[in-house]
This record gives C-alpha cells, structure tokens and sequence, in this order.
C-alpha cells in the first residue's frame, strides 16, 4: 500500500475518552474495508485547505472496518485539535493520507518496556494490543496529570495488573514516574518505547543503559536552539529538468520549492511526521528532523525539506 495515497472517509462517530481528548471514527463512505495497519501507523488528516495533521491510531489493527485516532485539544493549537474538537462533524467526509509508521515495533525484542504520557497513549495502546495478543514479554507505564485526563484508562486497567504501572501526578503529590527502576536494567535484547511530553522522552533516554533501544514518537518537535548566523544560502537543482532555486538563509527548502511552483507534500513543518521526504541525488545533507536513525542521515539519500537544510552550495534533489 502507498502511504501516500489519499482517501475520502467519513466521520462516522466522536466519543469523549477523557478530559479534553476527543476520538475520531473513520469509515470508507461505500463500506468498503480500509487498508492494513501497523501498532505505531499514524494518519494525515487533511482538516481545511491549508490545514493537514497528523494523528495516530488507536483503533484494532485487525479490525479494517474503520479507523480510529484520538485528538487532545491543546491550549497552544495551531487550530488542528480545535477544529476537530469543535468544528469537525459527524458525517463529513474528509481526505485522509497515510497509514505511515515511523514508531514501529521491534519484532527481534526479547521484552517490550512502553512508556505513554497522557494522549501518548494513542499509539502505545495499539502496540500493547499487538504485544497481549502475541503473548510477548511486555511492561506498560502510563503516566498522566490526573486518571480523568488519560484516556484508555478503563482498557488499560482491564489488563495484567503484573503488567501495568499507572501513574497519576495528582496522586503522587506531583512526582515523577522512578523510570531508572524501570529502565536502568534493559538489557541489550530488550527495546523501550516512548510516546508523550518532551521531558518524558528525555528522562527515558537518560533512564538507559544504551539510549539506542529507545524508540520514540512526537507530536510536537523539541525547541530548536537558534545559533545567529548558522544559516547560509544554497541552491537547490530539480534533477529531472535541471531548474535550479535559491533558498535563502531564513527560507526552508519546503517552502522554496513551493514558492518556485514545485508542491510537495507537508504537514508537521517541525521534521516529525515523514511526509514531506525527499530523494537526494546530491549535496552535503544538514539533518535536522527527529525521524532518520544516524545510519539512514549518513547514507544522505533522503532528507525531510520542511527543515533539513544543505551545507553544500548545491542540493541535488530527486524531483
């Protein structure tokens, strides 16, 4: 299945699953059966013209009859999670792209150890599902402010209690989760995932024997630190017809391509989501998404235009 191919779906059903987060159910209009997924896919919701976000699934995999994605309505929204909380319908059909799976699980782990943080949930409940069903060696720690906050609450505590850990701050006078305890004995067989706040990711990987076994998920990409002057001119060359296009030093790549008549398609902007990847043919590729592993930046055969950038005069592009 393409990734990217777009689908018409219709919002058969909103449910409230805890304060402030708000699940969508998708259906093909004609009933026809959606294509597969995997624990950790996430979809993009095209909400308005300009307005494309990405969300992940929580539905049941095995279930092709709808999908589902779970929506926190944030007080800093860029105006995705507020339209869906208040201006998405039921019965409206909207174009949808994916699944794509940037968060997937390691299928070589002995033991899965999975970290959710509030609406982090939303990918991890799915993964959990999976991990139950197969009868693999897994540990879920879910954290939250409050239980009235966490959604999925009632299907994570129907499971193994020797399995679960539930973590509310307001019971816990405000402290944090003992994640060395957790982690800080993961052997080299074992993977970690996180999905959740910044600080929760972070403490994961300090929490680590070896940081490499964690795999994490964003919604939100972590404050760039802004250096006066690191940005310098280059250009930009479309290997198929030669067309070249400057991009200035406060210009993404992204949005010189589209400047120049050239879409590609976008959504996060923050190099979180995948979906505007690029074929590289040449240049000297300045990484700055939080998605390709050391390995796959090294290879310097793709880039995500929304914010890499080129150290090179030149960036030759697959295009």
């Amino acid at each position: 299945m393409d990734e990217n191919t777009a689908r018409a779906l219709r919002v058969q059903q909103k449910t409230w699953e805890a304060d402030g987060v708000t699940s969508v159910t998708l259906v093909d209009p004609a009933g026809a059966e959606l294509p597969s997924w995997t624990p950790g896919s996430h979809l993009a919701l095209r909400l308005s013209d300009n307005l494309v976000r990405e969300y992940s699934l929580c539905s049941d995999p095995a279930d092709r009859s709808h999908w589902k994605v779970a929506v926190l309505k944030t007080p800093d929204s860029r105006g995705g999670s507020r339209l869906v909380h208040e201006a998405l319908p039921v019965g409206q059909v909207i174009t949808v792209e994916g699944p794509r799976d940037n968060f997937s699980l390691d299928g070589d782990a002995s033991r899965h150890v999975l970290v959710a943080g509030g609406v982090g949930i939303t990918p991890i409940i799915a993964m959990v599902r999976r991990l139950h069903d197969e009868g693999a060696d897994w540990h879920l720690l879910y954290t939250g402010r409050s239980r009235s906050t966490m959604a999925f609450l009632d299907e994570v505590a129907a499971l193994p209690a020797d399995r679960v850990t539930v973590h509310a701050d307001d019971e816990a006078n405000g402290s944090f989760p003992d994640l060395v305890a957790l982690l800080g004995d993961l052997d080299a067989t074992a993977t970690a995932y996180c999905c959740g706040p910044e600080a929760l990711m972070q403490a994961c990987a300090e929490a680590l024997p070896d940081s490499s076994r964690l795999r994490i998920e964003r919604f939100k990409a972590p404050e760039p630190v802004v250096v006066a002057g690191e940005d310098v001119a280059f250009d930009v060359v479309i290997d198929s017809t030669g067309q070249r296009i400057p991009v200035g030093p406060d210009t993404s790549v992204l949005a010189a391509l589209c400047d120049a008549g050239i879409p590609v398609e976008s959504s996060c902007t923050e190099g979180i989501c995948g979906t505007c990847e690029t074929g590289v043919v040449k240049g000297e590729i300045d990484h700055r998404d939080f998605l390709l592993s050391a390995e796959e930046q090294a290879s310097g055969k793709s880039m995500f235009v929304c914010v890499s950038r080129c150290r090179s005069a030149e960036l030759v592009l697959d295009l």
